[in-house]
């Protein structure tokens, strides 16, 4: 690796670290906007899924009470069963498209409720829709890479307070990323070169993201969701941008 490598992934692994610390999620979203300009894409897309799996292994402690796995357990196995699915419409859907109609969708509906005096509150649907969402996640995963956004808004509209919300978005995350890694080991996209990057994360990620984990514990609900969608509607724009600027 090279010195400007070197740099990038630390200061991007610190500032994407912290990030996921405080919102339990958006770690790719942080680190592309650093690394995109100076690490090559076949690196890139492998750290990003190993440095977002560290994180949340990293922040287990963030949800008080421990992780709700029977709450989160429907959205990871909609979402296991979508990601192929999303990887056989590869070849019939335009990804670029793809994603900057998402990017529409979230800067959009994002907006809106960041105006909203009172976010709307879903109660409809119990389970079989908790797992439709996993699967629309793991759907648009195995289609773009992007598992987070659907089952992060449904859990932010379904009025569970921000620990409930968390555990959901971690237990998710954490098995997503978990078959990405494994998909990308059996598939040959991990190799020994990459070894060096991925083992400078580790160490690197610690601080910032516990420092992100102490900051989650100190604010309340409302803000923790004003967060979120903030995040979505800055994800949004982010993929607006790298598909314009491609």
């Amino acid at each position: 690796m090279t010195e400007a490598t070197i740099a990038a992934i630390v200061f991007g692994t610190c500032l994407a670290g912290f990030v996921q610390g405080l919102s339990g999620f958006a770690f790719g979203l942080v680190a592309m906007s650093v690394w995109a300009w100076t690490i090559d894409p076949q690196l890139a897309r492998p750290l990003v899924v190993w440095g977002s799996w560290i994180g949340q292994v990293l922040a287990f402690g963030a949800v008080r009470g421990g992780l709700q796995w029977r709450r989160a357990l429907p959205f990871v196995l909609g979402g296991v069963a979508g990601v192929p699915v999303g990887a056989w419409l590869l070849q019939y859907i335009n990804v670029g498209m793809f994603r900057a109609g998402v990017g529409v969708v979230l800067i959009a509906y994002c907006s809106a409720m960041l105006f909203a005096r009172r976010l709307p509150i879903l109660r409809w649907g119990g389970r079989v829709a908790d797992g439709a969402v996993g699967a629309v996640g793991g759907t648009m995963g195995g289609l773009g890479g992007l598992t987070g956004p659907a089952p992060t808004l449904w859990c932010t509209l379904r009025g569970w307070h921000k620990d409930e919300q968390r555990s959901v978005f971690q237990v998710f995350n954490l098995s997503m990323h978990s078959l990405t890694l494994t998909v990308y080991f059996l598939n040959g996209t991990l190799t020994r070169a990459m070894a060096p990057a991925f083992a400078l994360m580790v160490p690197v990620a610690i601080l910032p993201t516990l420092g992100g984990v102490l900051l989650y514990r100190k604010v309340d609900d409302r803000v923790f969701r004003r967060l979120v969608l903030m995040l979505l509607l800055l994800s949004g724009v982010v993929l607006l941008l790298s598909v314009a600027l491609r």
